[in-house]
């Protein structure tokens, strides 16, 4: 059993081993592969561009002047398949960085070799055939290891003795000198000649103004002969186009005044129906309804009115009957307490004074009873008294003081009775 491998266009996968010890090598660029279990090895190396910057710092030139010189070199693993076996054999499991730290060694090596060889001037003013024989040196010694060298460019010269600067102002004065020069030759020859244009323009000038000033005056007869041509008939054709644009006017005016009176019979006829419309809406929503509340409202008044009369009425049936009741009941108690009275007068006069003195009898211990309501609710009574003897005497007197007090109230002398006539004088 195994697994299916794949990578993408960036990458290289190497198949290592096999059954019965095979020693074959796959190599796969942006596809798949199988691989066994246990018996094969399955590895992967970048194809990116890896960008390097070779730096040789203090390396004297065939003049013995010290320069520090720094490049931009883009490299990548080649896919031809023998050139990337001999790169799976070099950099196959190392790091991106690794291979990196080797190649940027071969090209700074070679870098530094070729500096020795070069004088400054050819450094410095050629970087482009300096930087093309870097590369065509080692080309071949980072082939050799699987490695293609894409570009390689010169991004900076400089020194510590400030050489090139010196060679720069020698350069540049020279160069500023034979300007100066140039320049004083090419304004003297050019004022030379700017006269003798001058000269040859003015001739050139004078035939030319008056070639043209004939030509000028010849066209200015011709252009009056034509604006008087030209405005006579624009005279006519405005007097025909006003005529006509009159008569047009008018029947446009005729067919607006037509279009405006069939406007206006159909606004009327708009109208009207929108009359009757509103008319019957009003009669819809504003008399139906009115006249559907007053016949409601007059319903219902009726009804209340009805309804207050028969109230009304049983109100005072009621009240009669009620009254009836309470008469009759009266009449009835009336007479009943008349014929009491008058079984208690007859019984009264038959008994005469002993009958009296039931009453007020029957009455006294009412009376007594309304005297003594106040006092019921008194806890206690003290009588003051020095001696026990005129406590006795004190209740003699109050007894003594109540046929009096009887005879005061109901008129009937309670000491003309034989039974308390012995009590008064037994008490005495």
């Amino acid at each position: 059993m195994g697994n299916c491998y794949t990578v993408g266009p960036n990458e290289a996968l190497v198949v290592s081993g096999g059954c019965c010890g095979s020693d074959q090598k796959t190599y796969t660029v942006g596809g798949w592969a199988w691989a066994w279990w246990l018996l094969t090895d399955i590895q992967k190396i970048t194809l990116e561009i890896m960008t390097l910057q070779p730096k040789c710092e203090d390396v004297e030139t065939a003049e013995g002047v010290a320069l520090t010189v720094t490049g931009v070199a883009q490299v990548k693993v080649m896919t031809d398949k023998e050139l990337l076996s001999l790169a799976c054999e070099q950099f196959l499991g190392k790091s991106v960085m690794e291979i990196k730290g080797v190649v940027l060694q071969t090209l700074e090596g070679h870098l530094r070799s070729i500096l020795g060889t070069l004088t400054v001037e050819q450094i410095y003013q050629d970087r482009d055939q300096f930087a093309s024989l870097v590369r065509e040196v080692a080309a071949p010694d980072v082939g050799r290891m699987g490695i293609e060298i894409l570009s390689f460019t010169i991004k900076d010269v400089y020194d510590k003795v400030d050489y090139l600067s010196s060679l720069g102002k020698t350069q540049t004065a020279a160069v500023q000198r034979d300007a100066d020069i140039g320049v004083a030759e090419a304004e003297r020859d050019a004022g030379i000649r700017e006269a003798e244009c001058k000269k040859e323009m003015m001739d050139v000038k004078f035939l030319a103004d008056t070639k043209m000033a004939d030509s000028k005056r010849e066209l200015e007869m011709q252009k009056a002969s034509f604006n008087q041509e030209v405005n006579a008939k624009k005279a006519e054709a405005q007097l025909a186009y006003e005529l006509q644009a009159a008569k047009e006017q008018q029947k446009i005016r005729l067919e607006e005044i037509e279009i405006e009176v069939v406007q206006r019979k159909k606004q009327i006829t708009i109208e009207e129906k929108e009359i009757v419309r509103t008319d019957k809406e009003l009669i819809a929503t504003v008399k139906r309804p009115a006249e559907a509340e007053a016949y409601k409202m007059q319903q219902l008044a009726e009804g209340q009115k009805v309804k207050k009369v028969l109230t009304a009425q049983a109100e005072a049936e009621k009240i009669r009957r009620i009254g009836e009741a309470e008469a009759a009941s009266i009449e009835a108690v009336g007479k009943a307490e008349a014929e009491k009275m008058r079984m208690k007068a007859e019984a009264y006069q038959q008994y005469g004074e002993a009958a009296k003195t039931a009453l007020v009898l029957e009455a006294l211990p009412k009376i007594a009873g309304k005297v003594a309501a106040p006092l019921a609710r008194t806890s206690e009574i003290v009588i003051l008294s020095g001696e026990g003897s005129r406590v006795t005497g004190e209740v003699n007197r109050l007894l003594a003081e109540l046929p009096v007090s009887v005879n005061a109230l109901t008129g009937v002398d309670l000491s003309k009775i034989p039974l308390l006539q012995k009590m008064t004088n037994a008490q005495a």
